[in-house]
């Protein structure tokens, strides 16, 4: 049997990388294999073995380049209106990282094992999760009371809901002084300020489009249709934009929270079966009012999103005082174009009920923007609709009536999609978490790194 030595006539490619060198031996014809023809690598001691440079060779080279830039490193994207494409975060000013890379730096020694990092890590990973999903929950139960307070300050004190939105708005505006306690500009940083008035813009205008659709269609139904759209346009803007997915399990789950809504939105039965023709005044106002529920929904998707893109730029306090500055400007206009009458508190149970509601929005503000720094903006939106079976249970203890068959159905679906998607993210598998870790020892324990 004939042998061929792989390095005759030897033709020696070598790439260096500030990081990595490779070394590549080669014939001049590709190789290809033969008939009855033994391929011999070169082992120690044959001939040519020597020829194969080591990575002693470039220590001196990689001494002389280890302070130059990196080939790959800081390379800019484009930006774009929902984020810039920049991989490794350039222009992060030193000591600005993320919570992330500060935990991955604690935990990182020369005295620590593979078990105690995993610990330090899980136990940071799951105390945030825990904390982001207990706020997020409460921001679901303000929003809530935010329904409950708008109806009852609507139905007793004949305050309209773009007043109260003006009110909340105006209040909130004091939120400017923690960015300027900060030292931080209250408009957002340079280079990302169009972004943040984009999203000023359209969370204020989801605000409008909602609370105006309360004058044309009943306050639950509205809220209800706009908690829906906001998720279904969510979750497929988010993929369209920021090329974020949904999980298989999440996306069962949000879809079962979704039928939920949809079962909340059917009409009643003895609505179905009235003879009485249909006004077609009334049957325009309806369609309007729904029109402007779906268009909020729309509006605050893309807020979600805007604000998805800004999470390590922009603050929640700085996005509050955002919103609520345009918020000023848009409600009184609404309020013009929609002929609303101004109105003002003049009990003491009006400005109690007024407060409540400012508390209660700023809260469920801040819990929901807080989430979505961690969380998709499609399960920030399907956790909230946990707002409509609590807003009718409270509606319930002020005004007690029967609600329908479709009515209990649908909640007690929101009700059990919100659990269940909760107890998934707090709860994983054991499983899993065995899995990672013999795969983090896998990789740790390997001698090519």
């Amino acid at each position: 049997m004939e042998s061929t030595h792989l390095l005759s006539t030897p033709k020696k490619k070598v790439k260096i990388h500030p990081h990595t060198v490779t070394a590549k031996y080669a014939t001049h014809t590709p190789f290809s294999p033969q008939a009855r023809v033994h391929t011999h690598f070169p082992q120690p001691g044959d001939e040519g073995y020597d020829d194969a440079p080591s990575f002693e060779d470039f220590g001196s080279f990689l001494e002389e380049t280890q302070d130059r830039k990196p080939l790959t490193g800081n390379r800019k994207w484009p930006v774009t209106l929902f984020g810039s494409r920049d991989k490794d975060g350039p222009d992060r000013p030193p000591g600005s990282g993320d919570g992330r890379e500060c935990g991955a730096r604690a935990v990182k020694g020369p005295g620590r094992g593979v078990g105690e990092q995993l610990a330090s890590f899980g136990e940071a990973s799951v105390s945030a999760s825990r904390l982001t999903w207990v706020g997020l929950l409460l921001a679901a139960l303000a929003h809530g009371g935010v329904i409950v307070l708008t109806r009852l300050a609507s139905e007793h004190f004949d305050l309209g809901p773009l007043f109260l939105m003006l009110v909340r708005s105006v209040v909130q505006l004091l939120s400017v002084g923690v960015p300027l306690h900060r030292g931080d500009s209250p408009f957002g940083p340079e280079g990302h300020r169009l972004r943040l008035l984009f999203y000023g813009v359209t969370f204020a205008l989801s605000l409008c489009c909602a609370y105006s659709s309360s004058a044309f269609i009943s306050a639950g139904s509205g809220a209800t249709s706009w908690r829906l759209a906001t998720t279904a346009l969510s979750a497929t803007l988010a993929f369209l934009l920021l090329e974020e997915k949904l999980g298989l399990a999440d996306g069962i789950t949000t879809a079962a929270g979704l039928c939920g809504l949809g079962l909340l939105l059917l009409p009643a039965g003895d609505e179905e079966d009235s003879g009485v023709p249909v006004d077609p005044v009334a049957f325009w106002r309806g369609a309007f009012g729904w029109s402007l529920s779906v268009l909020a929904g729309l509006w605050m998707a893309l807020a979600l999103i805007g604000y998805r893109s800004l999470k390590e730029r922009v603050g929640v306090a700085t996005a509050l005082f955002s919103v609520s500055w345009v918020g000023c400007l848009l409600a009184p206009t609404s309020m013009v174009l929609l002929q609303e009458g101004w109105s003002w508190p003049t009990t003491a149970p009006s400005w109690a009920l007024v407060l409540g509601l400012v508390v209660c929005s700023a809260s469920a503000f801040l819990g929901m923007t807080h989430a979505l720094t961690r969380l998709h903006p499609a399960l920030v939106s399907a956790t909230q609709s946990l707002e409509i079976p609590f807003a009718m249970m409270l509606h319930l203890t002020v005004q007690p009536m029967v609600p329908t068959a479709t009515e209990v159905v649908g909640n007690v679906m929101v009700t059990l999609s919100v659990g269940w998607l909760v107890t998934m993210k707090l709860l994983p598998s054991r499983g899993g978490g065995r899995r990672q870790r013999e795969e983090y020892e896998e990789i740790v324990d390997s001698p090519i790194k």
